[in-house]
Order: structure tokens, then C-alpha cells, then sequence
């Protein structure tokens, strides 16, 4: 059994307390059954299992409080009720971070959650001028654990840190200044691992900035430099410099300085658009705010779109290369290129070609690369999907097609070419529905073959479905499906039939019932020089659901300016709510019948 409570409200506007409902409880209930049966034994789930669930949402003013209850018969454990209060409310621009929360920075400064408090402000509705931010919190919590437990991940210091950024302007020219101080505390774990973890500390300043050259250019530049230490236990550095840093960071004979940084240069016309972006981290460049970021590369790159008739073009070319230290064995280079052209025939019918490659070849870096090991790899990928749409009255047809080539070359001599793949993949989907009865009929059809060195394999997936809607209200759903599969490497051949039903009925809206059942038959035929072995098998899946729905109590603000309640009271289980639903039905019933009766008096005798 598992019990959570967790209050956790995203940005909440205090200015709106006065227009929310005071009080609302909403919840549900429900279960989740499955028999499973494989006819070789060796299924991967257990013959049966079920689950009951539970959940109720306190919602006050606007702030939500769930509760959760789960039972699995199959995974019986138990957890102590955890609490925690996340919360961004905000009024007139100004926003309050409370709990674990995130703001927005550089992407090469800060970009994880904060556990702590934080403030920001920004015009309201978006509009420019001055923004400002700033927090302090944990961003990382301690792991620590007995050396002697090896189940436990790999200990980990507590990591603070507190950050503040500053911007003016607008979304056409702005500049935004960021900084960030983190670090790690030591005495958060057990002394016996301060031999092994080294503690860490960091300073980040970042700035981003865009300037609108003129009506058709744009200048975007994003750069941070980061001054960080590897250990925090080094030796200071002590010098008539370094000590200019003393109170705000201590420089140790572990402390690096890097940057990092792009600049993306943008041109945007009537019917074309491009743009040249320039990007470079330095090696071993780190922020103790970022989650992860590879370092040691710098790259080129260049992209369009543009509209001729009515062809929408796009493409574009980068070029990346890394040993940025000149320290690496090797560099490796890579080169991206891409195209995609979409032509809108008409309203019915829209053809996209598309085109992706990618090239990959090493360098000499301190050692110099051997020929006949040298990496040098390319890849080519072609794809077409052609779509036809149409419907009236009556009938929807959907036809979608989709043809795909690729070729994945290793060019070193020492390969001789053993792990090249070349792929051919097509496929075909066909949907009907029939509008009057509400009715929906698919088929689909996809083909893969791939050609390695002296192997080949290939599958064919066929598959046709139904589903439609019962009842006047349309809450009885029904649904079937029937697929083949076949499999096929070199002298080897798997073939698999299944098909599934389903059914979904809801009641009074509130009651929810489900029910699926699947079956698989499988084949599998092994060529062994004259004779064959086949093994058969089959897997008999079904589900039963229910789920209930409920408002077990609320107080909600009167939206009726002539009336004299300011607040209505409701729930499902009072004799209000059973009385209304009883004279709602009761006129739906009226209603039908009056129907038939102008029916069968306005028919004509034939």
C-alpha cells in the first residue's frame, strides 16, 4: 500500500483568490484485473493480478491537494506519507517561488529545479521593460549510505547554490545578465567517503542578448564563462589577484576558467528565411546549474525556408568538430544535411519528400590516424509520403502513404564494409468511416527488409480494425482488431496471428466499465539443411476495469448576479443531486416518447 500527499500549485495569481471556488472534493475509485496464460509456460506475467486504486483532490482557493491510495496484489509494500509544498503564486508581475520550483536562465548557466525560495518579476502580459530574478535553494540532496550497502547508488554531496539574473528590453532587442554560485557541503555525508568524492564548487556568469540590425536582420549572441573547481579541498591560490575574489570565491590549484557560447545571425523576407548559427565550448567547460552539456567541440551551421508557389522548401547544412584542447588521440568531424519539400496539391491531397545525411570521418589529434582504421562512416536517408483526405456527407476516407530508403556505409578500409545496413521500409494505412452509423473501419500495412553483411531479415505487418459507438449518448464503445506478423532472417521464419476486442460502457458519466481480451498465436519455422523444427505457442490476455467518479463535497461561487446565494453547495451523494438526476432522466424519457409519437402521426400511409 502506498500513500502520497503532495500539495504542489504551478504559478497561481493571488489577485484571482476572490474569484475561486472556496472549497471543491473530487476523487475516484476504481480496479484493474488480468488473467494472463501463455500455452509454453514461460510467460512474462504472472497468471493473474489485480489492483485497487484510490485517489481524492482537495482543492481550496485554488490550491490542489491529492491524495493517492494503490493495493497490487502482485507488489505489496508500504510507504510513509510524504508532504511537500511547491508553490509560484504571483500578483501584478511579481511571482514568488516557493518549494521545488524552476526559473528561466541561459541554458548555459542554470537550467534544473531549485528547493528553496525564489522571486521574479516581469511586466505583465508579456510586455517589455525591466525583468528581474533571483533564488536560493538546494540543488542537489545528499546521498549517503553504509559503505558495507552496494544496493545503494554512489554517494553524493548536498549541493546549494543561489542565482540572480537581470534583463531590460523587449522580444525584438533585449539583453538579459545571468549569475550562479553553487557548491557542494562536505559534512552532508559521512566523513568515511571524503576521501573518495571530492566536493565541488562553481561561479557562472552568463549574458544573452538579441539586436534587431535592421527590419529583415537579427543579432542573437547567448555566452557564459564559468570559473569552477574540481576540489574544493586543494590549496589556495595566493596571489595579489586571487585575491581580489576572497569573500565572493576562493581560486584553488583545481580551479578552471572556461566559455561558452553561440551566436546565431538571422535573416527573415516575405518568402525566405535563413540563418547562421555559430556555436563553441571549450573543453572541460562545467555548470554545477546545468544538468548536462557536452564540452570540447565548436560547429558551423546554416539554415532556410522559403516558399515557391506552393512548395514550402526547407533545408539545412552544420558542420561540427571537436579536440578544441588539441589533447585528444584523434578529432573526429561530423557534417549534417537535411531537405524537406512539401507540395499542398490541393485540399485533399499533400505529397512531403524529405532527405537526411550525415557524414563522419576521424583526424589526427596527438597521434596520428592509421588508414585502415580510420572512422569514416556515411549515412543517406530518402523518404516520401504522399496523403489523400476526403469526406462528405456519408463517407471519410483517409490514404496515407510512406516510402523510406536509408544506407549506412562504414567507408574504413578495415571493415570491408561488414557493418553496412541498407534499409527499405513502405507503408500504407486506409481508414473509412461511415458517418450515419457512426462506424470506423482501418487497414494497415507496413514492409521492412534490411541487408547487412551476409544477412538479411525483413517483416510484413498486416493488420485491419473496427470500432463504433452504441446507444443514444454514444457511451457504449466497441472495438476489434486482427493482425498478422511475419518474420523473416536468412533460413529462419516467425509467423504470428492475433487479434483483440474491447468494450467500454459509461454510466450517468460517473461509472466507467472496460473490458479487453487478446489473443497471439505464434509459429516459429527453422530451416536446418533437409529437415525443420516448428514450435507453436499462443498468449490469452483479458482485462476487466471499473472506475468511479465523484464530487463528495464543494462550495462554489454563485455566478448568478440576480440571485441572493453567493455560494452553491454540492455533492453527488445528497438527495438534492439523486432528486435532479432522477427528473433529468425522467424528461429525457418524455422526451423520446413525444418524439416517436410526431413521428408516427406525421408518417404517411403508403
Amino acid at each position: 500500500m502506498i500513500v502520497g500527499v503532495i500539495t504542489n500549485v504551478a504559478a497561481y495569481d493571488i489577485a484571482t483568490i476572490a474569484e475561486s471556488d472556496p472549497l471543491i472534493i473530487t476523487g475516484a475509485v476504481g480496479t484493474q484485473n488480468t488473467y494472463y496464460y501463455s500455452s509454453t509456460g514461460s510467460g512474462y506475467s504472472s497468471p493473474f493480478s489485480s489492483s485497487i486504486y484510490a485517489n481524492l483532490n482537495i482543492n481550496v482557493y485554488g490550491v490542489a491537494m491529492p491524495f493517492s491510495f494503490y493495493y497490487n496484489l502482485d507488489n505489496i509494500s508500504f510507504s510513509y506519507p510524504q508532504f511537500s509544498f511547491n508553490i509560484s503564486p504571483t500578483y501584478k508581475g511579481w511571482t514568488l517561488h516557493l518549494g521545488k520550483r524552476s526559473m528561466m536562465f541561459s541554458n548555459y548557466v542554470f537550467n534544473i529545479p531549485f528547493n528553496g525560495v525564489g522571486l521574479e518579476y516581469q511586466r505583465p502580459g508579456g510586455k517589455g521593460g525591466f525583468r528581474f530574478g533571483v533564488f536560493y535553494g538546494t540543488l542537489k540532496n545528499a546521498v549517503n549510505y553504509s559503505p558495507e550497502d552496494v544496493s545503494v547508488a554512489t554517494p553524493a554531496y548536498r549541493r546549494s547554490g543561489w542565482g540572480l539574473k537581470v534583463g531590460y528590453g523587449t522580444a525584438k532587442t533585449y539583453l538579459d545578465l545571468y549569475f550562479l554560485r553553487a557548491k557542494d557541503h562536505q559534512s552532508s555525508i559521512d566523513e568515511i567517503w571524503w576521501d573518495q568524492l571530492m566536493p565541488q564548487e562553481n561561479i557562472v556568469v552568463g549574458a544573452k542578448g538579441r539586436w534587431q540590425i535592421a527590419k529583415p536582420l537579427a543579432l542573437t549572441a547567448n555566452i557564459a564563462a564559468s570559473i569552477f573547481s574540481t576540489d574544493m579541498n586543494a590549496q589556495k591560490v595566493e596571489t595579489e589577484e586571487t585575491k581580489k575574489w576572497e569573500g565572493l570565491y576562493d581560486v584553488r590549484y583545481s580551479s578552471l576558467m572556461r566559455w561558452a557560447g553561440d551566436v546565431n545571425l538571422t535573416a527573415n523576407f516575405k518568402n525566405f528565411s535563413m540563418a547562421l548559427t555559430y556555436k563553441m565550448v571549450q573543453p572541460d567547460y562545467m555548470s554545477l546549474g546545468v544538468s548536462y552539456m557536452s564540452n570540447n567541440y565548436h560547429s558551423l551551421g546554416l539554415s532556410f525556408n522559403t516558399r515557391i508557389w506552393k512548395l514550402n522548401i526547407s533545408g539545412n547544412v552544420s558542420a561540427q568538430s571537436d579536440n578544441l584542447s588539441k589533447e585528444q588521440l584523434y578529432t573526429t568531424r561530423g557534417f549534417v544535411y537535411a531537405a524537406n519539400v512539401s507540395l499542398p496539391i490541393n485540399e485533399k491531397i499533400n505529397i512531403t519528400a524529405a532527405y537526411n545525411g550525415y557524414l563522419q570521418r576521424q583526424y589526427d589529434g596527438v597521434a596520428v590516424v592509421n588508414d585502415s582504421t580510420r572512422i569514416n562512416r556515411m549515412m543517406n536517408s530518402f523518404t516520401l509520403t504522399p496523403n489523400y483526405n476526403t469526406a462528405n456527407e456519408t463517407l471519410a476516407h483517409s490514404v496515407s502513404l510512406s516510402l523510406n530508403y536509408s544506407d549506412n556505409k562504414d567507408m574504413s578500409l578495415i571493415s570491408a564494409g561488414e557493418s553496412d545496413v541498407t534499409t527499405f521500409a513502405a507503408g500504407g494505412n486506409y481508414s473509412l468511416t461511415v458517418l450515419p452509423i457512426e462506424t470506423s473501419f482501418g487497414f494497415n500495412y507496413s514492409y521492412q527488409n534490411s541487408k547487412g553483411y551476409n544477412t538479411q531479415y525483413s517483416t510484413s505487418v498486416y493488420s485491419l480494425s473496427a470500432s463504433k459507438a452504441l446507444l443514444k449518448e454514444k457511451n457504449l464503445t466497441l472495438s476489434a482488431a486482427i493482425s498478422l506478423v511475419d518474420n523473416r532472417m536468412d533460413v529462419s521464419q516467425n509467423l504470428s496471428i492475433g487479434g483483440n476486442i474491447s468494450a467500454g460502457y459509461t454510466l450517468a458519466k460517473v461509472h466507467s466499465f472496460s473490458f479487453s481480451a487478446s489473443y497471439n498465436q505464434y509459429a516459429n519455422t527453422n530451416f536446418v539443411a533437409d529437415a525443420y523444427a516448428r514450435n507453436s505457442g499462443y498468449d490469452l490476455s483479458c482485462t476487466l476495469s471499473y472506475n468511479y467518479t465523484f464530487t463528495a463535497f464543494s462550495i462554489t461561487r454563485n455566478k448568478d448576479k440576480n440571485s441572493k446565494k453567493k455560494y452553491n453547495y454540492y455533492s453527488d451523494w445528497s438527495k438534492t443531486a439523486r432528486r435532479e438526476r432522477e427528473m433529468k432522466a425522467y424528461s429525457e424519457q418524455n422526451t423520446d416518447a413525444h418524439s416517436q409519437r410526431n413521428n408516427s402521426i406525421n408518417t404517411p400511409n403508403l
